[in-house]
């Protein structure tokens, strides 16, 4: 424990972040693991995230609040994602970022163990600009178990990350970035659904990528339109 006192949370932003666990889980970008946070609206050094729970049983008692040192300011919550150090090390790093998903989803697996970037192969994808980071844990932790349990592998995949959305993880999974809850469950689901459509191309040739002009106007298209993605999945929950 910190000792810094327990901010109000808006009971809105703990809803749309159980809504978050919800999808995530129906788009089969996590399934008993995974977890996905938001930055606290009104304290730019707290996050909200859930207590150590399968993302598709979260509810909003679950969820409390970190300090970028990745204390809980609540010991009554129960206990903690172990890895709960790649969001808030990213928070302290980007400033800029307002939600962080970590997810093993299958089809970006075999990316992060090969070498190979993410890449936007459509349009939907614009958000990996010129190509997804990578995090290599062995260089900071030698033999490990690949999770990501203190501050100092946090800082490291912080650093790996840079100002990219997405940071592979080999062997391990990824990391997702983005400015709002919207943006980064958006930013999830696609870029396994690039991952996988990148899989095949690769498989029939050379591959025509958007390149960094048009993924940039890409993104901010689709930026302009993740409600629309969000109310459906939403819808789909019931």
């Amino acid at each position: 424990m910190s000792g810094q006192a327990l901010p109000r949370m808006d009971p809105a932003q703990v809803e749309k972040l159980v809504l978050a666990n919800r999808i995530l889980y129906s788009r089969g970008v996590v399934d008993g693991f995974g977890h996905v946070s938001v930055r606290h609206q009104g304290d730019a050094g707290v996050f909200l995230l859930s207590r150590s729970r399968a993302p598709a049983l979260v509810e909003a008692a679950d969820i409390g609040c970190f300090d970028l040192d990745a204390n809980p300011l609540d010991p009554a919550q129960g206990a903690p994602y172990l890895e709960r150090f790649i969001h808030s090390e990213i928070y302290r790093a980007r400033p800029e970022v307002m939600a962080v998903v970590h997810s093993h989803s299958p089809s970006v697996i075999p990316f992060g163990v090969t070498g190979q970037r993410l890449r936007p192969i459509f349009h939907m994808s614009g958000f990996l600009g010129s190509g997804s980071a990578s995090f290599e844990i062995r260089d900071s932790a030698g033999d490990s178990d690949m999770l990501v349990r203190n501050a100092a592998l946090g800082k490291a995949l912080a650093a790996a990350m840079g100002n990219c959305a997405c940071v592979l993880m080999r062997g391990h999974g990824s990391t997702v970035a983005g400015n709002s809850l919207e943006q980064a469950v958006y930013r999830a689901v696609y870029a396994e659904a690039n991952a996988k459509l990148q899989a095949e191309a690769m498989k029939l040739g050379t591959v025509t990528y958007l390149n960094e002009t048009e993924a940039a106007l890409a993104a901010a298209a689709n930026d302009g339109q993740t409600g629309r993605a969000w109310a459906l999945w939403q819808h789909e929950l019931g």
